[in-house]
């Protein structure tokens, strides 16, 4: 199946194609559909915003297209930064004031407050109608200081359940089987594998 990825984020597009590298599928990027128009994130919800990309893009561009919507989640937070978690430090932030700003919110926070969750949301459009959502997600804590060079976002601070490493601390394979992303897209993969009916079946069974 040829799919396109309704995202121009670099990062995301390197994660997504390194977990769906033995999948039965040929990638393509905005990059070679450079007409294709912006998409407003302006959903209440990860799945209303991975709906609207993939809609749009998958419209434009005439092929299904597979769209990601993820953020973090903090407990003590209320749910932020949720959904503006690419812009928490306000429009045009970067990673590094992301974090920054997350980690003051958290200062006086102690370690029994400081739970945490990633949130994935897939979805995947045919032809701008009919979409298919797989969702993630990836349990842990906010550390109080950031360790790692690896991914990106709020991996150097997020130490999934179980782990003394972050995020940015292990290793492509490592964080791809306990990632929020990786979880969703074991999910498409399973339904690219059985067909919709018998995906929708089991999970309906589960």
């Amino acid at each position: 199946m040829d799919i396109v990825l309704a995202t121009r984020n670099k990062k995301k597009v390197e994660e997504i194609k390194r977990i769906v590298r033995d999948m039965p599928v040929t990638i393509y990027t905005l990059d070679d559909f450079p007409g294709c128009p912006e998409v407003e994130e302006d959903g209440k919800t990860f799945e209303e915003n991975a709906v609207k990309k993939a809609r749009a893009v998958s419209k434009y561009t005439k092929m299904p297209a597979l769209a990601d919507d993820s953020g973090l989640e903090v407990y003590a937070l209320g749910g932020a930064p949720g959904v503006f978690s690419a812009r928490y430090a306000g429009e045009g932030a970067d990673d590094r004031n992301n974090l920054e700003k997350l980690l003051k919110e958290m200062s006086s926070l102690p370690d029994d407050k400081r739970g945490a969750r990633f949130v994935c949301v897939i979805a995947l459009a045919f032809s701008g109608s009919r979409v298919e959502t797989f969702s993630g997600y990836a349990e842990g804590l906010i550390g109080k200081e950031t360790k790692g060079a690896n991914g990106f976002g709020y991996d150097p601070v997020f130490y999934p359940k179980g782990h003394e490493m972050t995020f940015a601390e292990m290793s492509d394979k490592e964080k791809d089987l306990l990632s929020h992303r990786g979880k969703a897209i074991g999910k498409l993969q399973e339904y690219l594998a059985h067909g919709r009916q018998s995906y929708h079946k089991q999970h309906r069974e589960q």
